[in-house]
């Protein structure tokens, strides 16, 4: 659509510092009525070659940033999103179809992690290092710094809009590194937002581009050498053949799964029950640590169910606005239909729909199947639906297995009081992290996070993207 069209509100893009119309644009609607949220100008090939060009020339003057006056930005940023939370959370409720509550509190993880990248920037330190341990080191000193890796390529998702734009920005902008932006065509808008802030803040002009990319032509965010080191969030999929593709640049990659849940005999059923409520359908499950598959001690089975379903059959399904809502619709419609084929492949095959079930257009039901068999799509793929299957074991050890027997290793959630069995998890577990008496859902934004097999590849969390985006360097001192 050209720009002359536009009634609704515009938001320009971000162009090397600048902000800039483009010569098109294009409507974000909200997923659950289709109500048009606004327009944002369409960024082409050029563009991005603008923003790498402008990534390249500004990188002299971020990594020569005192870390005194790069914390200093990022508090600016968590204060002004602070200042506009209500503001943010409403886009995001609209753009992402975000239960409001829900997109509050992903406003408050943003400010969060902003204020953290602020810590972590004056904390990125160094060693001394006793050279003359060796005999061939002996009058030598040596030291080690982290220094800036140079231009970055971030591609994020629609799910969490604002706080995985976040996760990208805020530790480049600690460790000194200019950066282009790919937001979701669906999520925008709330990035361009927070590009604003961090302009306002004082990062140096052209150091920071946010661009609404048709994927066809973000390929140079990829496969540039100029991009030091490239950041995805999405789909298995993609993110793998963007690796092969991205030559000799770092990769960090945060994936997909079908997280594990595991409630032992010995566990407080009524708490694990309302923690697999809330964890498998905030959002719709659409959160790559959802809860998917839950596995119970026969013992405990029933009273888990007991607690478990009442729970989930009182989840309200509706207007992200509307400050009574669980639950949304889906991103889009084909999401949709892709679960109601997956819940008809699993009726076929005998599993029982305990609860919910029923797909209208994006607007899921939340559903509880039970013995479903670990090869059906439900178990095996990434649902990102409010979705879950439960099943019955008989020992850890077989609990253990059926939560490894996934392509995805992400996060995965244990309920159990015995300590020994609590080490067996940790120990044997083929994922990223191991959440004691809680769901796999839940993170702070501090910690380390990423996962193993399809599930991704590097760690984000503010300390361990630093590291990601910085490159250890020697000085070796002869003193004579």
């Amino acid at each position: 659509m050209n720009k002359a069209q536009i009634t609704e509100p515009f938001y320009p893009f971000l162009l090397a510092g600048r902000w800039v119309d483009g010569s098109s644009a294009y409507e974000i609607r909200n997923p659950y009525n289709n109500a048009v949220v606004g327009a944002v100008g369409r960024a082409g090939p050029a563009d991005l070659e603008h923003a790498i060009e402008g990534a390249v020339a500004a990188f002299p003057a971020t990594r020569a940033l005192p870390a005194h006056r790069r914390a200093g930005i990022l508090r600016d940023v968590s204060a002004a999103i602070q200042s506009r939370s209500e503001e943010f959370a409403r886009i995001i409720a609209q753009e992402a179809g975000k239960p409001i509550k829900q997109a509050r509190a992903e406003v408050q993880r943003s400010v969060f992690t902003f204020a953290q990248a602020a810590e972590e920037a004056n904390r990125i330190h160094g060693d001394v290092l006793n050279l003359d341990a060796s005999p061939n080191g002996a009058g030598r000193q040596g030291l080690v710094r982290r220094f800036a890796i140079g231009p970055i390529a971030a591609i994020t998702p629609f799910n969490f809009p604002l706080n995985l734009v976040a996760h990208k920005l805020a530790p480049a902008i600690a460790a000194g590194c200019p950066v282009v932006l790919k937001p979701a065509s669906q999520t925008p808008i709330s990035a361009l937002m927070l590009g604003r802030e961090i302009t306002q803040a004082g990062w140096p002009e052209g150091a920071l581009s946010i661009l609404p990319l048709r994927s066809a032509d973000a390929a140079p965010l990829v496969e540039d050498e100029r991009i030091k080191l490239l950041t995805f969030t999405g789909s298995p999929a993609v993110g793998w053949d963007m690796k092969r593709r991205a030559g000799r640049k770092r990769v960090t990659l945060e994936l997909g799964g079908n997280a594990g849940v595991i409630v032992h005999r010995d566990a407080d059923v009524e708490l694990a029950a309302a923690r697999v409520a809330a964890g498998g359908f905030a959002y719709a499950g659409q959160s790559c640590i959802s809860v998917q598959r839950v596995f119970v001690h026969e013992d405990v089975y029933a009273t888990f169910m007991q607690h478990l379903i009442p729970l989930v059959e009182a989840l309200k399904l509706g207007d992200p606005l509307d400050e009574a809502s669980d639950l949304s619709s889906l991103i889009s419609v084909a999401d949709g239909r892709r679960i109601a084929e997956w819940l008809d492949e699993a009726r076929a095959a005998g599993a029982e729909i305990v609860t919910g079930g029923s797909v209208e257009g994006g607007n899921v039901r939340p559903t509880v199947v039970a013995n479903a068999g670990p090869d059906l799509n439900i178990n095996c793929r990434e649902v990102f639906a409010p979705v879950i299957t439960v099943r019955s074991y008989a020992t850890f050890d077989e609990a253990l297995t059926a939560v490894n027997d996934s392509a995805f290793g992400l996060q995965a959630g244990v309920f159990t009081n015995d300590l020994r069995l609590v080490w067996q998890a940790y120990e044997q577990l083929d994922v990223g992290g191991v959440i004691i008496n809680d769901v796999p859902t839940w993170r702070v934004d501090h910690m380390p996070y990423g996962g193993v097999k399809q599930s991704g590849f590097g760690r984000e969390g503010l300390r361990y993207a630093i590291e990601e985006m910085t490159e250890i360097k020697l000085l070796a001192i002869h003193l004579g």
